[in-house]
């Protein structure tokens, strides 16, 4: 798969992209509550390598995959990258969605619908509702199609399955394929539970772990390189990768890289607590701290010394335990995770009065990518014994991922 790492762009071109991208408004559109951080300067995202990849979309029809977190970051901040090509007048001819939609208002698993981007007129085109696959209609008039969406690094994160998606019709239909990378903020560690081919999902499509430790980009070459597309095919791909990046690099994502999750605390819980999702237990939804708290109104009330009612809120029209008391723990002080635990899911589960209340069998095997682990849990199996029985996978996919990794 080509990297475009060194190709040099016209004087023109640069000056156009580094004028129009200070001329833009600094938040792009995006509301301030989504705002997290200022991005980590030492490291240059690949949609801000203009010099590298303009020069491949003049004269082109293009689409592009995108949400609010594909911009292009500049000196008063940040404009959107769909923003920024058309006032470069690059031929923008649609926009695909995914999962909380293009300016990004759409609940978690809330359908996004067809439209027409109120600033820029561009049709959108949605990615997560009755059509996730680009059809042949669709790309039909397109060049190339440019994706470019902050990834966390964690299975259930449907970004990746959008990926996957979107490279199979490029394949399909003969459109080439660029990836624009950005840095995985879960990229220093691989861990938990393999995905089991049978019970693949759109929260899982490839048998890989739970935390997978690669960028889009890598994963885009693994899917291509391992015949993973549908039928084996392979996507004409380019990868525009990141500068002054390794997997081991501190970054603190600037804008939220979906509703519920709104800093780096959340994002660094994500892989643990998010198996919460396929629970009746609250992660946080409907409050300020979703994924880093958790609580029920039927777990036991004298294990704990916090409580939390949820409500809902931008993100979560109706949270789970709405408007009840949850019992549980506030984990919003805790540091970087070096690996997924299973602690909190096996407290939660040892602290529910009726049992019956705790899983959602088939939400909770897509999310762990297997029916093993609730066995587990329910058989109070310890986390040390759990994550012993991980590591054959783990060993197994680590081999497969070196073979695909763009950084250090």
């Amino acid at each position: 798969m080509p990297i475009l790492s060194n190709l040099k762009s016209t004087v023109f071109l640069l000056f156009l992209a580094l004028s129009c991208c200070k001329g833009q408004q600094k938040q792009a559109d995006i509301p301030p509550s989504e705002v997290i951080s200022t991005p980590s300067a030492e490291i240059k995202v690949a949609a801000n390598r203009t010099e590298v990849y303009l020069p491949m979309l003049q004269g082109k029809k293009v689409g592009i995959v995108a949400n609010p977190t594909s911009v292009i970051f500049n000196d008063k901040g940040y404009a959107h990258l769909v923003d920024s090509l058309v006032s470069l007048g690059v031929d923008v001819k649609k926009v695909f969605a995914p999962e909380h939609g293009f300016r990004g208002t759409a609940d978690a698993g809330e359908h996004v619908k067809d439209g027409v981007d109120a600033k820029t007129g561009v049709p959108i085109i949605s990615l997560y509702g009755k059509n996730r696959k680009p059809s042949k209609e669709q790309l039909d008039e397109l060049d190339v199609v440019v994706f470019d969406i902050q990834d966390v690094g964690v299975r259930f994160y449907t970004f990746i399955a959008t990926l996957q998606l979107v490279m199979e019709a490029c394949a399909e239909h003969g459109t080439p394929i660029m990836v624009l990378d950005r840095p995985n903020p879960n990229g220093h560690y691989v861990d938990g539970p393999t995905m089991m081919k049978e019970h693949a999902s759109y929260l899982g499509l490839q048998p890989i772990p739970l935390v997978y430790g690669m960028t889009m980009g890598e994963y885009a070459q693994m899917l291509n390189g391992e015949g993973w597309l549908e039928n084996g095919s392979k996507a004409d791909l380019t990868v525009v990768p990141l500068e002054n990046y390794t997997h081991a690099s501190e970054y603190h994502l600037p804008i939220r890289p979906s509703p519920n999750l709104p800093n780096d605390v959340s994002i660094t819980l994500y892989p643990s607590l998010g198996l919460f999702e396929g629970t009746n237990v609250n992660a946080g939804r409907g409050t300020e701290f979703q994924f880093q708290r958790y609580g029920a109104s039927f777990m036991d009330s004298t294990q704990y010394d916090f409580s939390y009612v949820p409500e809902p809120n931008f993100g979560s029209k109706h949270p789970k335990e709405e408007g009840k008391i949850c019992y549980g723990k506030d984990l919003s002080q805790s540091p970087k995770m070096n690996e997924m635990t299973l602690r909190w899911v096996i407290d939660a589960y040892k602290n529910t009065k009726d049992k019956d209340k705790f899983f959602l069998t088939s939400g909770f095997t897509k999310h762990a990518g297997t029916p093993i682990l609730q066995q587990q849990i329910e058989a109070g199996v310890s986390e040390e014994e759990i994550k012993a029985t991980w590591q054959e996978g783990l060993e197994s996919f680590k081999k497969i991922r070196a073979k695909y990794l763009i950084y250090e």
